[in-house]
């Protein structure tokens, strides 16, 4: 018996072809395993292996305390922490980021996106347009985007990858595929739907026994040998992308690429420990769970196309500098984990890591100590994907309240990932639920600074 959505699919002689395909149906949504090997058919030849890992940082991260410091703003301007160096003459950082600041040569600085809409979502983030006026079905998020256009790298790996926790504000999850429909959602290995994902009792949030896992997977592998030698009516009912949407649940790629207690232990160590209570309302499912940065970089390894990652959250209308001294410097660290291991394996070309926030945040400090919220300008911070690193692009004025020179908008940041996957944007298309085409972003030239 295998459990995936937190309900028991028994592989029997009455077995219908349905459940049998489905199989809880890995995803949220309704995501079946032969429809999401059918799209890669679709897709045609596969291209070369470019991934992409976003981090999302939920709720407006606060700009001039992170990457845009102001030292010479009156008081309630530049808050409490101070700049610091980098490894790159004239560009400086927060306090709270010594380890990027390290290997700022690795990474490069948007200073002044523009475009952002006063609302809390990732919708922006994960699709690069705005929430009104959509087309019938809604946008969808970029790896669904690449699921529909590139297909899995892998047969066993699905190519969009959502290792977000579920949070309480509903607009901050991931909108899913939009028009391109459920085949297209991306897998989430926890949640509702998935329930944990369950293999013969084993979690994927606490698989520590290797070998409980692996003598889970191989009675599953049994089993569902003998019952399909059994069952001619199902072996005549089922096509080649069947055959291989079994491949998917009976290897355990994707399992162990999840698994992080795999790792090297030094590498474990150097992202640091997950920190379920990091801010005071860290039950509502914003947290900082430092694996999942190794947990994302493992995944584009296995073959993941897109991996997203939600991290704590920045909507600090009050103890701006309370909660930036807890998380900030836990951020610092995932980041400058991940990069460092991009790099290390060979893979600084082949990934593209993103990481921004839906807006920024108020120049003057309110009476809360906090800032509110600011969409005028906000940050991103890039690495990898073969991109120009070791620079900022942009720059605001004395106060942070707006770019002087250099806006950069979010479709213009979409545009450079896209770039960076090999994707065309002038040509690829996607068919909206009317079949009519639809460019993936509305600017189709990437930043020149960074490509």
């Amino acid at each position: 018996m295998l459990t995936i959505t937190g309900k028991s699919v028994r592989l029997c002689d009455r077995l219908r072809r349905r459940d049998f395909l489905t199989i809880g149906s890995l995803a949220v949504g309704g995501l079946t395993l032969p429809d999401l090997l059918r799209a890669e058919a679709q897709a045609g030849e596969r291209q070369t292996h470019k991934s992409i890992i976003m981090i999302y940082l939920t709720g407006g991260p606060p700009h001039q305390d992170m990457v845009d410091l102001k030292p010479d703003a009156p008081a309630e301007i530049r808050g409490e922490f101070r700049p610091i160096d980098t490894n790159v003459p004239g560009i400086e950082i927060s306090e709270l980021m010594p380890r990027v600041a390290a290997m700022m040569d690795k990474f490069a600085i948007i200073r002044t996106l523009v475009g952002a809409e006063d609302r809390h979502s990732s919708f922006q983030c994960v699709t690069g347009r705005l929430f009104g006026s959509q087309p019938q079905g809604g946008w969808p998020e970029i790896g669904s985007v690449l699921s529909k256009i590139q297909g899995p790298v892998d047969p066993s790996v699905p190519p969009a990858v959502d290792l977000s926790m579920k949070m309480q504000h509903l607009p901050y999850n991931l909108p899913g595929p939009g028009f391109l429909g459920t085949d297209h959602t991306p897998f989430k290995p926890s949640g509702d739907a998935m329930n944990d994902m369950v293999l013969q009792g084993v979690s994927l949030d606490r698989l520590t026994d290797r070998g409980a896992l692996l003598t889970s997977l191989d009675r599953f592998r049994r089993q569902t040998d003998r019952q399909a030698n059994r069952q001619d009516v199902v072996r005549a009912d089922t096509d080649g992308t069947t055959e291989r949407a079994l491949e998917i649940l009976r290897s355990s790629r994707l399992v162990e690429a999840l698994d992080v207690s795999r790792e090297d232990p030094r590498i474990r160590e150097r992202y640091g420990r997950d920190d379920p209570a990091c801010l005071p309302y860290s039950n509502l499912g914003y947290q900082a769970h430092m694996s999942k940065f190794l947990a994302a970089r493992r995944l584009v390894e296995a073959g993941a196309r897109c991996v997203t990652v939600a991290f704590a959250d920045f909507d600090w209308h009050g103890g701006n500098f309370t909660n930036g001294r807890k998380v900030i410097p836990l951020l610092d660290q995932g980041l400058a984990a991940l990069v460092t291991d991009l790099h290390e394996r060979g893979l600084e070309r082949d990934v593209s890591v993103v990481v921004w926030g839906e807006f920024g945040r108020t120049p003057k400090i309110n009476t809360d100590a906090g800032r509110d919220h600011w969409p005028r300008v906000a940050f991103a911070m890039l690495a990898g994907g073969g991109m120009t690193t070791g620079q900022t692009i942009g720059e605001t004025n004395r106060l942070a309240e707006e770019p002087v020179s250099r806006p950069i908008h979010f479709q213009d940041v979409m545009a450079t990932l896209y770039h960076n996957l090999g994707i065309d944007t002038t040509r690829s298309t996607i068919p909206d639920l009317n079949g009519r085409p639809q460019y993936v972003t509305d600017t189709h030239e990437p930043i020149r600074e960074l490509v």
